[in-house]
C-alpha cells in the first residue's frame, strides 16, 4: 500500500470521527436540553399511617331464633270444634287459639260432681251415726265395739267422698283442657288443624307459637377465641356486645351476647354463643341468616393503614414508603391484625408516614414516584416543587379507605 493511500484512509477516519463528535456533542446548540436517561416517575395513590385505637372485631355468621317456641298439642282426645286464630296473629298469654268440642268431658263433669254430692252426703249421714251411737254408749245401749265399727264407717265415707272429689276436679280439668291457649305472648303460625279433625292426646300438633321480642341469635366461634370471649365478658359484667346485620348490608343492630356454651363441639371446634336482640320492631324472624360481629378487644394507639398497602414478598410483608425526595423505601412490616379493608401494623412504620395503596407493580426500591393525580413534570409530582395548597411528595393524594 503506497504512502498516499495511507496517509488518504488516515484523513477519512479523522473527518468521521470529528463529525460523530459535533452530532452528539459539540454540535448540540447552546441552551438545547440534553436528552435525559432518568426513568420517568411512576403514577401511585398514597395514603398516610393513621395513629388510633383500633377494635379487633370477629365476623361470624349467625341464625336468628324464637326466643321461646311451642308445638301446641292437646292433652285429651277430642274432635276439633273450632280454629278462632288467624294465621301469623299477634297474640297474648291465655288467647283461645284452638276449642275442641267439650260435650263429652261436660258429661264426664257432671258425673264426677254428681258422685261427689253422693259421698259427700253419705259421709255427713256416717259422722251424724257416729254422733248418735257415742250418745247411746253413754246410756248403756251399745258397746264401745260397735262406736268403734260407726267411726270406722265414717272415715271410708271420708275418704270416698275425697276420691270422688279429686275425680269431679279431674274431670273439671280434663274440661278446661279443651280450650287450647296461647302459653305466652308472641305470633301464631299456620293452622295445622281444622274444625271436624280428630286429634291425640300429645300426638297431634295443633299450631306453633313463637315469642320474637326478644329474639335469640345463636352462632358459633372458633375454640381458639375462647380466652378473649371470657375475658371480654368478664369484663364487661356478662354481656358482651354484639352487632347484628343481614346479609348483603342494610340495617344492623345491637344485642347482647349471654349465652356461652359449656363445652366445646370436638367435630367441629367451635363454641356455641347466643346473644340477645329486642326485636322490638319485629324486623327479624325465627331462621334467618344474619351476620353476627363481636368485638374482642381495642387495640390503643395502633398504627394503621390501608389494607392494600401491604404486600407480600419472600421475607414477608412490606410496604412501599413514600420518601421526601419523591422516591420510595421497601420497609418489612409485622402486620398483627386485619379488619376489612384496615391493616394494623405492629412494628415497621410510624404514624404519619406515607404508603403507597395502588401502583405497587411498577416499583422498586429507590423508584420515583408521583400522585395518580398529577401529570409528569407538573406541579405536584414526585421530585418537583409543589404550587400552594398541592400535596407534597409522599402525602396522601387519593387516600384508599
Amino acid at each position: 500500500m503506497t504512502r498516499t493511500r495511507i496517509a488518504f484512509l488516515v484523513v477519512a477516519a479523522l473527518a468521521a470521527g470529528g463529525g460523530a463528535w459535533y452530532y452528539f456533542g459539540a454540535g448540540t446548540p447552546a441552551g438545547s436540553p440534553k436528552k435525559s436517561t432518568a426513568a420517568p416517575a411512576v403514577p401511585v395513590k398514597l395514603a398516610k399511617a393513621v395513629v388510633r385505637d383500633m377494635p379487633l372485631r370477629l365476623e361470624v355468621t349467625g341464625r336468628t331464633e324464637a326466643y321461646e317456641s311451642v308445638t301446641l298439642k292437646a292433652r285429651v282426645e277430642g274432635q276439633v270444634g273450632k280454629v278462632v286464630f288467624t294465621e301469623g296473629q299477634h297474640v297474648r298469654q291465655g288467647d283461645l287459639l284452638v276449642q275442641l268440642d267439650p260435650a263429652d268431658f261436660q258429661a264426664r263433669l257432671a258425673q264426677a260432681e254428681a258422685n261427689l254430692a253422693k259421698s259427700q252426703a253419705q259421709a255427713a249421714k256416717s259422722r251424724a251415726d257416729v254422733e248418735r251411737y257415742i250418745a247411746l254408749r253413754e246410756k248403756g245401749f251399745v258397746s264401745e265395739e260397735k262406736v268403734g265399727e260407726m267411726r270406722t264407717a265414717a272415715a271410708a265415707a271420708d275418704a270416698v267422698a275425697k276420691a270422688d272429689g279429686a275425680a269431679a276436679e279431674l274431670a273439671r280439668l280434663q274440661l278446661s283442657y279443651t280450650a287450647v291457649r296461647a302459653p305466652f305472648a308472641g305470633v301464631v303460625g299456620a293452622k295445622l288443624v281444622f274444625p271436624g279433625a280428630g286429634v291425640k292426646v300429645n300426638d297431634t300438633a295443633l299450631a306453633v307459637v313463637n315469642r320474637v321480642r326478644p329474639l335469640y341469635i345463636g352462632f358459633a366461634v372458633p375454640e381458639k377465641y375462647l380466652p378473649q370471649l371470657q375475658a371480654g365478658i368478664r369484663a364487661k359484667g356478662a354481656a358482651l356486645r354484639a352487632s347484628i346485620g343481614l346479609p348483603g348490608g342494610g340495617a344492623s343492630w345491637d344485642g347482647e351476647v349471654r349465652f356461652l356454651d359449656n363445652s366445646v363441639d370436638v367435630a367441629t371446634g367451635t363454641i356455641q354463643l347466643k346473644a340477645v336482640l329486642p326485636n322490638a320492631d319485629e324486623a327479624l324472624a325465627p331462621g334467618q341468616f344474619v351476620n353476627v360481629s363481636l368485638v374482642l378487644d381495642t387495640l390503643k394507639d395502633a398504627v394503621t393503614v390501608p389494607a392494600e398497602a401491604v404486600q407480600q414478598g419472600a421475607e414477608g410483608s412490606f410496604v412501599f414508603v413514600a420518601r421526601e425526595d419523591g422516591s420510595v423505601e421497601v420497609r418489612k412490616v409485622r402486620v398483627d391484625a386485619t379488619q376489612k379493608t384496615v391493616a394494623v401494623i405492629g412494628q415497621g412504620l410510624s404514624g404519619g408516614e406515607a404508603v403507597v395503596t395502588e401502583g405497587q407493580l411498577r416499583l422498586t426500591a429507590g423508584a420515583r414516584i408521583r400522585p395518580a393525580e398529577a401529570p409528569e413534570g407538573k406541579p405536584g409530582a414526585a421530585g418537583t416543587k409543589p404550587e400552594a395548597g398541592s400535596p407534597k411528595p409522599g402525602s396522601p393524594a387519593g387516600k384508599a379507605g
